[in-house]
């Protein structure tokens, strides 16, 4: 219990230190910042951003999911892998495609396009395990009243598998409040790159601290908010699930509609980006890659993550194993605390770090202790899922049977829980390994200096124009994330 309460005060130290900095001068001067007009124009635009792109997931989400479960199509399997691989293109790569294509493109709806397509899985990925876990009965009832498929999908089947959706739509528009590089790529102002913009400038850190808070309270409104929405629509019972899935058949214009949009999107989500970064790096004459450069940034970013991801699943699974075993308020509370990190952007994590680093001496700013330190508050929630799953589905019996047999408290839960648990632990670990392959305003405020990651590489080189030499750093992104992409697509249950 003590090892989980260090953990939780731990990921919530930034943000008390983030109240500290930004209360520093008073009150006064706080609101003033906050009321200027500059901040409400930035708060305007990220709420603007957030709402499209949210907008824009849930419709294209739930349909693309609908689809997928609702009607046999051909190579079914392939449109399920389809629809889960846009999670392996970051924002900013997509956005660097865009430019590197047309390189005039910049503004709120190109921003709003980059977003859906890469973040739409987050909503598709839950309703497609909702649907198949929704009681079909009832949709064969409806049809048999006489509705048809839209109005059956809006009355019957959106009400089951909404709070999976919902689930989604927050990740989206986390991620989307978060996200820094395709906005800065495409040159469209949010709270993010506000933040940012203060602390490069240097001019007043408080004032960037000030902004950080204000886009980690948009941050919590909206987990609340989804929280409040969530219980006002509820969790449906399951009943037993009758009838089968996949099992409409679509008229044959229809069903190759159907089949040329599903394919559009994922072309558009995944094709065009790999397609556009492979012509420009063969195209490119003036900025040729440098392959020592990129070997050094692919060694650096290889080894900031297997040290963070490990770092984190050691640090997750105190807290993990008490929430999976122990129901109560405390574990409730440490478990939520520990859950803050994925409401708050890196930007304001690493902001916070930044000021308790200067705190610590000027030694320990730009240290890759802090580094690691901001990467283990932010992917520590990924990593407690994970790890709390694979421990749920160890019987407690077993642990009971090993003790009996006269091995320690200990030496059961490494020999028996730990073990068991393992294959759950090691996606946990994955998937913090790339999220911080992909991470990168955290890096660029954060990272020692000499020191590069592919995410800040990229960033470097389209901030100079030289999209060839950013080509190939694009496509090795891309790469790392498609094997975690792929393990989502694996784990839905399509039956």
């Amino acid at each position: 219990m003590s090892l989980a309460a260090l953990v939780a005060l731990a990921t919530v130290l930034p943000l008390i230190q983030l109240v500290l900095r930004a209360s520093g001068t008073g009150f006064e001067a706080f609101t003033t910042t906050l009321l200027r007009p500059r901040t409400l124009h930035l708060l305007g635009n990220t709420l603007a951003l957030c709402s499209v792109v949210a907008a824009g997931c849930f419709i294209l989400g739930v349909l693309t999911a609908w689809v997928i479960v609702q009607y046999r199509l051909p190579a079914r399997r392939l449109w399920w892998i389809l629809a889960c691989l846009p999670l392996a293109v970051p924002s900013y790569v997509a956005a660097f495609a865009w430019l590197a294509t047309w390189p005039g493109i910049h503004g709120f709806w190109p921003l709003c396009a980059v977003m859906i397509l890469t973040t739409v899985p987050l909503v598709t990925i839950p309703t497609l395990g909702a649907l198949v876990l929704a009681d079909k009965s009832l949709v064969d009832v409806a049809r048999t009243l006489g509705r048809g498929p839209i109005h059956t999908l809006i009355t019957v089947t959106l009400p089951q598998i909404l709070p999976a959706a919902l689930a989604g739509t927050l990740l989206v528009v986390l991620y989307t409040l978060s996200d820094f590089g395709a906005p800065a790529m495409l040159r469209f102002e949010t709270l993010t790159t506000g933040v940012y913009g203060l602390f490069t400038g240097g001019l007043n850190r408080t004032a960037a601290a000030s902004l950080a808070l204000l886009l980690a309270a948009v941050a919590l409104a909206c987990v609340s908010g989804e929280r409040a929405l969530r219980h006002r629509t509820g969790n449906p019972a399951r009943s037993a699930r009758t009838g089968s899935y996949g099992t409409r058949r679509l008229p044959s214009f229809t069903a190759i509609v159907v089949q040329l949009a599903l394919g559009a999107v994922a072309f558009a989500a995944i094709g065009f980006p790999v397609l556009a970064l492979l012509l420009r790096m063969a195209d490119s004459v003036r900025y040729a890659a440098d392959w020592a450069r990129l070997l050094e940034a692919t060694a650096s970013t290889l080894a900031l993550g297997a040290v963070a991801a490990s770092i984190t699943v050691a640090v997750a699974l105190p807290i993990a194993y008490l929430a999976s075993r122990y129901r109560s308020r405390v574990v409730n509370l440490l478990e939520s605390l520990s859950f803050l990190g994925d409401a708050l952007p890196g930007v304001v994590v690493a902001l916070a770090l930044v000021s308790l680093a200067l705190l610590l001496g000027p030694g320990a700013y730009q240290s890759t202790a802090v580094l690691l330190a901001c990467y283990v508050v932010l992917f520590v929630p990924k990593s407690i899922g994970s790890s709390r799953s694979a421990f749920d589905l160890i019987p407690v019996q077993t642990e009971d049977v090993s003790r009996t047999l006269g091995r320690s408290a200990f030496s059961t839960w490494v020999s028996v829980t730990l073990r068991g648990a393992w294959p759950g632990i090691a996606s946990g670990w994955l998937l913090v390994l790339v999220s911080v392959f992909k991470e990168l305003p955290a890096t660029l405020m954060l990272r020692p200096i000499g020191v590069s990651t592919l995410a800040t590489e990229l960033w470097g080189k389209t901030t100079l124009g030289a999209y060839g030499a950013a080509a190939p750093i694009g496509i090795l992104l891309i790469l790392v994330g498609l094997l975690p992409a792929w393990w989502l697509s694996r784990s839905v249950k399509t039956e």
